[in-house]
């Protein structure tokens, strides 16, 4: 006889093992101030950073005294993080605007967290330059143009 299972017949789920796994090497705070509150991934910060600004918001972060005072000076920054400093200084700019960050020209300082991310709005696209940059649709429409189409992957729907 087969029988149709019901959400109440199911099996229970597994309980999570909160254990560590290698016992010996659990971390510890030994001198260092650096960590990042959880928030910070469950409430939408982590999301709210491009690549480039998490990096150094880690950097920063991990440099940091109890205070969240850092010293690095750009150059170092640059030299640890492979970036130009184009990268770097739009980085530290959006960190600012976030409110993540406070910078006074020499030092700089983690901030706790704000109450809620502060996400760059996209700006808008006006000239022929903006949307061949940032239109994902103009981007397509170029390089069907510019390569055969035997050549351009179909897309592939989810």
């Amino acid at each position: 006889m087969n029988e149709e299972r019901t959400p109440s017949a199911q099996a229970p789920r597994a309980a999570i093992h909160r254990t560590p796994i290698v016992s010996e090497r659990v971390r510890r705070i030994d001198g260092s101030f650096a960590f990042l509150p959880h928030r910070f991934l469950r409430e939408g910060f982590f999301v709210s950073l491009t690549p480039d600004e998490f990096r150094l918001y880690a950097l920063l972060v991990l440099a940091a005294d109890r205070n969240g005072m850092s010293f690095y000076h750009y150059d170092s920054i640059c030299a640890l993080l492979e970036v130009p400093l184009e990268v770097y200084v739009a980085a530290r700019n959006a960190l600012i605007r976030k409110d993540l960050i406070a910078f006074d020209g020499t030092r700089f300082q983690v901030l706790s967290l704000p109450d809620r991310p502060v996400s760059d709005p996209s700006p808008a696209l006006r000239t022929p330059e903006d949307f061949e940059a940032h239109d994902p649709a103009t981007i397509r429409c170029t390089l069907r143009n510019a390569f055969p189409a035997a050549s351009i992957p179909k897309r592939i729907e989810r």
